[in-house]
């Protein structure tokens, strides 16, 4: 019995891949994403030195956080850069695939720094240790001074780049975390309540994990080639099967290269050959609604079990 399953086609010609390749570089704000790294990078280094130079784990953890927004800002830079490589027979997609390996091991990595953090945290909660909250309220000021200009470098790009949308998340995610961060030094240095460290610590923790997670699970989804979140797989299929000439659709399969490229393929019978052009034009037109951007219709005349046992079992 052929599956009623379906998916959604797009515009494909075989340069596609080079064009939405060299459209994503020719339009990465290379120039911001460079001054925002070059920012964050630098407070990086400041916080590290400033948590262990005052003791403070929410200095620490807030770094941590930090290093989040580096490694986005970085990834933003090199995928910029990388993705212009030119597609090979080998590698038909070219190397978008890069940035999705690189998300998942920033996202495992910033799991990983969150364990240690919370651990650290909750074992300062039972037991505070000295904390230098003039030291730690100095760099947490900066700290947020910092994450402010970023941000407001990055804004106006973040509107019409995912890419930089995705950097920009990081950086204001640091925000509300140095937020934190700057509250809690004042708790100590005008009360002396050493337990708003750690607590603040596991504050930003919560904000890395949340993110980081997100990260990972996007990432292996991506990998596994999963249906895109975003993509109604029922409203798909009602598109398809509201094209006149398309009889039945079976074996659709949409999963993403990146999230900027959504692909699709799909069988459909169409019993008349004289309406086949007329059926792709209408796929593509409807599924580009959907914001699939390569699309792989194959068209039948009368259905095939017998050669696809693995479609139509």
């Amino acid at each position: 019995m052929a599956e009623s399953r379906r998916i959604t086609p797009v515009k494909y010609h075989t340069h596609t891949h080079g064009g939405a390749l060299q459209s994503h570089a020719d339009h990465a704000p290379a120039r911001t994403l460079r001054l925002a790294l070059v920012l964050t990078a630098s407070l990086l280094v400041v916080e590290i030195a400033g948590g262990l130079l005052s003791n403070s784990i929410a200095l620490l953890a807030d770094a941590g956080h930090m290093l989040t927004d580096v490694a986005a800002l970085a990834l933003s830079l090199f995928v910029a850069w990388f993705t212009l490589q030119p597609a090979t027979s080998r590698r038909s997609f070219g190397y978008l695939r890069w940035e999705i390996l690189a998300a998942l091991l920033n996202g495992a990595a910033l799991l990983l720094i969150s364990v240690w953090i919370v651990v650290e945290a909750v074992l300062r909660v039972g037991s505070p240790e000295p904390v230098a909250g003039g030291l730690m309220l100095g760099v947490a000021v900066a700290g947020l001074a910092i994450n402010v200009i970023a941000a407001r470098i990055l804004h106006p790009t973040s509107r019409e780049n995912m890419n930089v949308r995705g950097a920009y998340l990081h950086v204001l995610g640091d925000l509300m975390a140095s937020v934190g961060t700057v509250a809690a030094a004042l708790i100590i240095q005008f009360t002396g309540w050493l337990p708003a460290d750690p607590l603040a610590s596991l504050l930003t923790t919560a904000v890395i994990v949340r993110g980081a997670w997100q990260l990972v699970r996007e990432s292996v989804d991506i990998l596994l080639e999963s249906a895109p979140s975003h993509i109604d797989l029922a409203a798909v299929r009602a598109q398809l099967e509201a094209i006149p000439g398309i009889e039945l659709v079976h074996d659709v399969h949409v999963w993403s290269v990146t999230p900027r490229l959504v692909a699709m393929s799909a069988h459909a019978i169409v019993r008349d050959p004289a309406a086949q052009q007329h059926v792709l034009e209408h796929i593509h037109d409807a599924m580009a609604l959907f914001g699939i951007g390569h699309v792989t219709v194959q068209l039948e005349q009368c259905e095939m079990a017998e050669r696809e046992p693995h479609v139509h079992a």
